[in-house]
């Protein structure tokens, strides 16, 4: 999911990949916010030692400790209290890192055919199946992009 885009780079996170690793066992006081499963998600190979909230806000709210990307879908302020938006939060997932790329790095990527550029839907981030996203996100598409949902994970067994 890319959550930032510009001249001096893009940053975005692996929002299908959850971690064994309870969020209570790093940020206790957010746990009781985390939409299920309430695991740490890796958001990608940089910074892995540091935290990125992610949250939906339905409406047009902007709570303090909470920054507005696109839609109701905004990052939030790990530092903040919690209670400070708790009554505000639709939805939260934590993920530890994300994706980096430098100055024209993922246009270059682009060009070689290395990603499939969607329209993410506000429920995708905070998916109940994380494991079936990638099948569901191509699932929906109206070109090829959909038959790509139907390969075996091992094409192996085919």
């Amino acid at each position: 999911l890319m959550l930032d885009h510009d001249e001096n780079g893009a940053l975005g996170v692996v929002v299908n990949r959850p971690t064994p690793v309870d969020v209570t066992e790093v940020l206790p006081l957010w746990s009781e916010l985390v939409t299920g499963p309430q695991v740490l998600f890796q958001g990608g190979p940089v910074s892995l030692d540091s935290a990125l909230g992610l949250a939906v806000v339905p409406g047009s709210a902007e709570p303090l400790g909470w920054r507005r990307l696109y839609g109701g879908l905004g990052l939030v302020d790990l530092d903040a209290p919690p209670e400070v938006l708790a009554a505000e939060l639709g939805s939260l997932r934590i993920f530890a890192g994300y994706s980096g790329w430098g100055p024209g790095q993922l246009e270059q990527e682009l060009r070689e055919g290395a990603w499939y550029v969607v329209d993410a839907e506000p429920q995708d981030a905070f998916s109940l199946r994380p494991e079936r996203l990638w099948r569901d996100v191509l699932r929906r598409q109206r070109s090829e992009l959909a038959l790509l949902s139907t390969y075996l994970e091992d094409p192996t067994l085919n």
